[in-house]
């Protein structure tokens, strides 16, 4: 059994193709490239990988839509390679799945260190809903269904939930009336410490509450606590 990290690096440019299957090898790892979303999707078809480095800026399908696609499988970590400046677009990754980005032009180091660390994350025991696997609890007025990534409301009606959204709501039911920080959040979510300009959390938060608050405007099952960060206000109970 070969346990060598095998990376799947994504990218459109090749002279960065090969730069970083260069780079990797040599590092210990083995490397396979793709210049497209088509060209990944036949290559994941043939073996298994321990992680994708994605770029976000692609020819047909880009990354964000793969990452998207990718997440809702929840099979392989994704690192996001991005040329874009704005803050808001890099977010927009960490919120539909990916678990690390890094901007570019990067340092190969930098890419290295973070590829390891998601690694060391992805063999933690305790998974995503790990405590909540393959049981159904209630809330509020609603039932969360971990399996199925579903909200059912009181007339039967159900609510998808984005990965993002799945994993910011296992984190708190699974933690209710406790007072979580952004940085506590966004590291149990995203798996990744916090930085200066991540609002990630904010958004996440809202998006849900939009979902699950009679008013989203006054919240009053995920709440805000001053100074603090945020609190499942609800008791939760566990249905089997």
């Amino acid at each position: 059994m070969n346990d060598t990290p095998h990376i799947l690096i994504v990218d459109d440019h090749r002279d960065i193709r090969d730069a970083v299957s260069r780079y990797l090898e040599r590092n210990g790892m083995r490397a396979t490239a793709a210049r497209d979303a088509a060209e990944m999707d036949a290559t994941l078809a043939t073996g298994k990988f321990d992680l994708i480095v994605l770029d976000v800026m692609m020819p047909g399908e880009d990354g964000l839509s793969v990452c998207r696609r990718l997440s809702a499988e929840g099979k392989v970590p994704i690192l996001m390679l991005t040329a874009l400046g704005e803050d808001t677009d890099r977010i927009v990754g960490l919120e539909i799945g990916a678990d690390d980005y890094l901007p570019k032009p990067f340092n190969p180091r930098e890419l290295l260190a973070r590829i390891k660390a998601i690694l060391r994350r992805a063999e933690r025991t305790e998974p995503y809903g790990g405590a909540l696997s393959g049981r159904r609890v209630a809330f509020a007025n609603w039932v969360f269904d971990p399996d199925r990534k579903v909200l059912v409301a009181e007339d039967g009606s159900e609510t998808e939930l984005t990965t993002a959204e799945f994993r910011l709501l296992t984190v708190l039911l699974e933690r209710p009336r406790v007072i979580l920080s952004r940085d506590q959040l966004l590291d149990l979510t995203a798996g990744r410490a916090a930085q200066a300009f991540d609002r990630a959390i904010d958004n996440q938060v809202s998006r849900l509450r939009r979902k699950i608050e009679a008013d989203p405007t006054r919240p009053k099952i995920i709440t805000t606590v001053r100074g603090g960060g945020y609190s499942l206000a609800t008791d939760v109970t566990v249905l089997g």
